[in-house]
């Protein structure tokens, strides 16, 4: 096995025979050498660099979503062609995520997963790119990720019978589980075949054995939001700018953590489908809720932690070659990993009073004696008060004083060593001052070392300038900063004696590290635990800062004053509410409303409403009951854009097969102006042919359109319910020209309002005489269409039957009235009916 012999490992670019995306689009660039990923663009994308550990503080949200993940992507071929396996190593985290599943020929899982990866770099096999022979798989995933870097390797990494080896050396003990699901998952195997191999060769470190996190991730437990529709929601992104937090992830995102952030983001792109998993969720979040100090108490806590996950992924990383870069990387990891184990006690106090049962759980499992043997041990080598601080000369101050005095006489010579040269530079510094009569003090800095600092005006220096010794001057307003030829020497005697400290402390760390990595593994416990209570803790801050409730999960869709949580964070105040109710029974709603009436804000509303259910936040509602979704489409169009081209009519009928192909009885399906891309014959017959085929699913299906030759339809289907957004007509304080007030209220029915284009020609400067001929032309064809359109009263009849019966079944479901209350409300049916 190479992961255990170093020299069997290194392996040139001319065997791995890997070659960049622009290679497939004809530049014909092989990589070749040691270092095959280096040029630009045109020939092998330079990326992946080894991620060194970096602290981000918890606001910097922002740095938390830059792309550090590495996906192998394998499709079976003959018979098997359809069936995807995907390998993903994110380099911050040690975990490598395994899927296999059978896509059809859109690709849409395979896509939706990508995105919610965020990839840096995708791997595939060469044969999925030879020239003329692209499979549909590769052109898809190039067409979608232009900005991601494609790397191909030869077929036979893709070995399934070396990926399964793989995951037996490196997958820590606790979660060998993996291998009775995976074992027959051929695919993903070879997937993550491809991928170790190659992490390794650009990273040029290998994971240590049995240090790996690795799980299986179907899609059985998650509902599918495609991408499009991530988009149509801005979902983590704001389409009209990425910086913006104008999105479901703003609204939510009060994590503190990078990990929370991530699983935040990964929850709200993927959200549950158990419903147990999402009460479990619920039930802490009401806990956190109702009991303030358990809430402030976790902050606080949770607020402190650094990222585990990338702190682990650099721990059990074992680099090929001793440089003082990594010795130095490994010291500040050790302090780190001190700093994180001194919080599991505060976590635990934290949360010793709570009660919900996944709270107990992670109580529980802080439990686990290891923490508290890897702090011992570290404590024996390590000083006490060595601690993570922010700024960098306190922190290298830290590491070099990281090790206990006298277990290694020649270190504590060297931090003498170190010692006086900072205390000879402070004391030369100081003696320029007072030679200069210039008020210098000392600074620092990663870049330069040691220099000198002043705030001083021009007028107060001889002739406005510095002495002629100082160089290297800049500045800045009033500040100065320079250096000297002495300083710059002292500089580099103190750099010999840094390299000298973190060599002797390199190899004791390494030693202690040696020690401690068979007890690690409860740190994936802990990582788990801070991203997860880190998320719930986010839940409920947004929850005080709005008057959410808590969902309910039931067959019903149920909302009740709804509004949408974007607007309300851009408002800045309450948007306007609205109900919705939808039920096996009553599954169709067909939406009606002029252009800015609030139909596509009230679609998106629903949608992120049900998503926020399901990952186990509160709702935006005085009361809201959901039936899980398994999937969330939707298909969005804007009211102020009119879609007349052939190429956005195109994209509809793209987005509408999709939804047609992929829906199922447990979907949630949004449309919003489809057909708007066509003439108005075309356009009514497709929306009535889709709504006719959507209408035998048994889907909740929520349907917007200017076609107001739609709403008929639920004279033939019991199941289609008419809404409207209500509008009010004002005349203007001359009296002569009327316009429409918005009120953004939903009302049963369908509008009224039926000839926008016809009172948009009234205000405009049209002849009289056209308006009063396409007005009457207009009543006439709207009555020969009514007129075929007809309820008869057999109709009406089946149509109340069916409603009838679908209110009993709810109740007879669904009902927590006592007898007396139930014996009313059958009654109040009879009577209606």
């Amino acid at each position: 096995s190479y992961f255990g012999d170093k020299s069997s490992c290194v392996e040139n670019a001319n065997t791995l025979n890997l070659t960049s995306s622009s290679s497939v689009r004809g530049l014909n660039s092989t990589c070749i050498g040691k270092t095959p990923l280096s040029s630009g663009r045109s020939g092998c994308r330079s990326h992946t660099p080894l991620m060194g550990y970096s602290v981000t503080s918890s606001s910097a949200v922002s740095a938390h979503t830059v792309a550090s993940v590495i996906v192998a992507v394998v499709e079976g071929r003959g018979l098997a062609r359809g069936e995807v396996g995907m390998a993903s190593i994110d380099l911050k985290n040690p975990e490598m995520i395994l899927s296999q599943f059978a896509d059809n020929t859109t690709y849409a899982k395979v896509i939706t997963k990508l995105k919610i990866l965020t990839p840096l770099e995708i791997i595939m096999s060469n044969t999925a790119c030879d020239a003329g022979n692209t499979t549909k798989l590769f052109s898809l995933i190039t067409e979608h990720f232009k900005n991601v870097s494609f790397t191909t390797v030869q077929r036979k990494y893709f070995n399934e019978t070396k990926g399964l080896e793989y995951i037996e050396q490196l997958c820590a003990s606790e979660f060998s589980t993996i291998f009775m699901e995976v074992q027959s998952k051929y695919y993903c195997l070879a997937a993550a075949a491809a991928l170790l191999k190659y992490v390794e060769f650009i990273q040029n470190a290998v994971y240590a054995p049995k240090s790996l996190k690795v799980r299986f991730q179907g899609s059985e437990k998650t509902a599918m939001i495609d991408s499009s529709s991530a988009q149509n929601l801005e979902l983590v992104i704001n389409n009209r700018d990425s910086r913006n937090g104008h999105t479901l992830l703003g609204v939510l995102n009060y994590t503190k953590t990078p990990g929370g952030s991530r699983r935040l983001r990964s929850n709200i792109l993927e959200p549950l489908v158990d419903a147990e998993t999402i009460n479990t969720r619920l039930d802490c979040v009401q806990e956190l809720l109702q009991d303030e100090e358990l809430f402030f108490g976790l902050q606080a806590v949770i607020s402190k932690f650094l990222d585990t996950e990338q702190l682990l992924s650099v721990l059990v990383q074992i680099p090929k070659q001793d440089t003082v870069k990594t010795a130095e990387s490994k010291i500040t990891n050790l302090i780190y990993l001190k700093h994180t184990l001194e919080l599991v006690e505060p976590l635990k106090a934290a949360l010793r009073s709570c009660n919900t049962q996944l709270l107990k759980a992670y109580y529980n499992s802080l439990e686990d004696t290891r923490f508290g043997i890897i702090l011992e041990k570290i404590t024996t080598v390590i000083n006490d008060d060595t601690r993570y601080t922010k700024g960098c000369l306190s922190m290298r101050t830290q590491k070099c004083y990281a090790v206990k005095p006298n277990i290694n006489e020649f270190l504590d010579i060297a931090r003498r060593t170190y010692t006086e040269i900072v205390d000879d530079i402070a004391g030369m510094i100081t003696q320029l001052a007072e030679k200069y009569s210039l008020p210098m003090k000392t600074s620092f800095s990663s870049a330069r070392g040691f220099f000198i600092q002043m705030n001083a005006d021009c007028s107060a220096l001889p002739n406005g300038q510095l002495p002629s010794e100082f160089t290297k001057i800049t500045k800045m307003k009033n500040t100065y900063s320079f250096t000297s030829a002495d300083l710059i020497k002292m500089n580099e005697r103190c750099q010999e004696s840094l390299r000298e400290i973190y060599h002797m402390t390199y190899l004791i760390v390494c030693k202690l590290l040696n020690e401690i990595y068979e007890h690690i593994h409860c740190l994936y416990k802990l990582s788990d635990i801070v991203s997860m209570l880190d998320m719930l803790l986010s839940f409920a801050h947004a929850c005080t800062l709005s008057d959410y409730v808590r969902p309910e999960f039931t067959d019903t869709l149920a909302v009740k004053q709804g509004w949408h949580p974007i607007l309300e964070k851009i408002a800045m105040e309450k948007p306007v509410s609205n109900n919705t109710y939808l039920t096996e029974g009553n599954n169709f709603i067909i939406i009606t409303g002029p252009n800015m009436s609030g139909k596509s804000t009230y679609l998106k509303q629903i949608a992120l409403c049900q998503i926020m259910a399901q990952i186990g936040s509160y709702v935006p509602a005085e009361y809201c009951s959901f039936r899980i979704a398994e999937q969330i489409f939707t298909r969005i169009g804007m009211d102020d854009d009119i879609e007349t081209n052939a190429s956005t009519f195109m994209k509809e009928m793209k987005e509408i097969t999709y939804i047609i192909q992929n829906a199922n009885d447990k979907s949630l399906i949004i449309i919003d102006e489809l057909g708007r891309g066509t003439s108005a014959e075309e356009g009514i017959g497709i929306c009535y042919a889709a709504c006719e085929y959507l209408l035998n699913l048994k889907a909740f299906t929520l349907f917007a359109t200017h076609f107001l030759e739609l709403c008929h339809i639920d004279a033939l289907y019991p199941n289609v319910e008419n809404y409207h957004f209500e509008v009010q007509h004002v005349r203007s304080s001359a009296g002569n020209k009327e316009k429409i007030a918005y009120t953004y209220t939903l009302s049963k029915g369908y509008t009224e309002e039926k000839n926008y284009g016809l009172k948009a020609a009234e205000v405009s400067s049209l002849p009289s005489s056209i308006i009063l001929d396409a007005k009457e032309i207009t009543s006439h064809i709207a009555k020969q269409f009514l007129h075929r359109q007809k309820s008869t009263p057999e109709m009406m009849k089946q149509r109340a039957a069916y409603q009838l019966a679908m209110r009993l079944v709810q109740t007879a479901r669904n009902s927590r009235l006592d007898p007396d209350s139930l014996r009313v409300y059958l009654k109040a049916l009879k009577k209606k009916y």
